[in-house]
């Protein structure tokens, strides 16, 4: 009877435990966070490149990667030494590497790391423009993974409204390079169109909250990203109906040229001004209209009052 009551309550509780199990860290991944959770600052390495040496713990364990262990990505350490040499590393995972220590100049082993995971994504980004502004041009400001999710400690899901990718902070993310003055002069990109996205239609409906509203990946997509020179980009030429008819049904040659990053002229600029100025000023005289209104009932009510007296 005993063992009967002992697992009528034993089983729902190992039931949860496996659909909903506990982030922990494992024993190596406890060890690393045990000092570089206590660690503030940065240190130079040989190559005079800054390396942060604090983990948020409770960050880290929050993130989706909270269920590794660090060898996992920093393949190259083992154990709590980092002079040991870690295992043998997969031939694949040391070419990637090689081609991305431009990028990558303090471990480019966890730079690559990501594609034992993320395989398919991986190559996706890679066979980018984004990725290949580091793999053939050797370039170390080309986007990659944790440019645009942030630091792999802390990395969360997209749909996490926390996450630099959202809906609420995609834009602003991918602002980060294509409003930088250098990177656009460096690569001969266009001018402001961070800024006439914020203008447009779409950006002010995303400003303002609307679910539906499209963000950069929308258009141009997440990780195969191509230039809008490139026949595969979902911009390019009659691609555009495609793009613009996901949400838009029946968008024809004439509609999708009006969508662009490109400012408008002057026309509908100061247009668009004086609409603003003119809906100002309407409901000014609105206003003053009534408490002129009201003054003159109050006024005659007064003077009235003074007649009947």
């Amino acid at each position: 009877m005993f063992q009967e009551k002992l697992f009528a309550v034993a089983a729902p509780l190992l039931f949860l435990l496996l659909m909903f199990p506990v982030s922990v860290f494992s024993e190596e991944s406890a060890d690393c966070i045990s000092c570089h959770g206590s660690m503030k600052g940065r240190i130079k390495s040989q190559n005079g490149v800054l390396i942060e040496l604090h983990v948020d713990a409770d960050k880290f364990k929050a993130s989706v990667h909270g269920t590794l262990t660090c060898a996992e990505c920093h393949a190259r350490f083992a154990g709590t030494a980092h002079a040991s040499a870690g295992k043998s590393l997969p031939s694949n995972l040391l070419s990637l590497s090689s081609q991305l220590s431009s990028k990558f100049r303090v471990d480019a082993i966890a730079g690559a790391a990501c594609i034992a995971c993320h395989e398919e994504t991986y190559q996706q980004v890679l066979s980018s423009v984004h990725g290949k502004n580091i793999i053939e041009k050797k370039q170390s400001d080309g986007a990659l993974c944790i440019d645009c999710h942030g630091s792999p400690h802390y990395i969360t899901k997209v749909k996490d409204g926390n996450s630099p990718m959202s809906r609420k902070y995609q834009v602003e993310t991918c602002l980060h390079c294509h409003a930088d003055k250098s990177i656009i002069n460096k690569y001969n990109l266009e001018e402001n169109v961070m800024d006439s996205f914020k203008e447009s239609f779409h950006g002010r409906k995303l400003h303002l909250g609307h679910t539906r509203a499209p963000s950069c990946a929308s258009c141009h997509n997440s990780h195969d990203i191509k230039t809008k020179t490139d026949p595969a980009s979902p911009v390019f030429g009659k691609n555009k109906l495609e793009t613009c008819g996901k949400c838009h049904k029946g968008a024809n040659e004439k509609f999708v040229q009006a969508i662009t990053h490109k400012r408008p002229g002057p026309i509908p600029h100061y247009g668009e001004k004086l609409l603003i100025l003119l809906t100002i000023g309407t409901f000014a005289f609105i206003v003053l209209h009534v408490l002129l209104e009201v003054f003159a009932d109050i006024r005659e009510a007064v003077f009235r009052k003074k007649e009947g007296k």
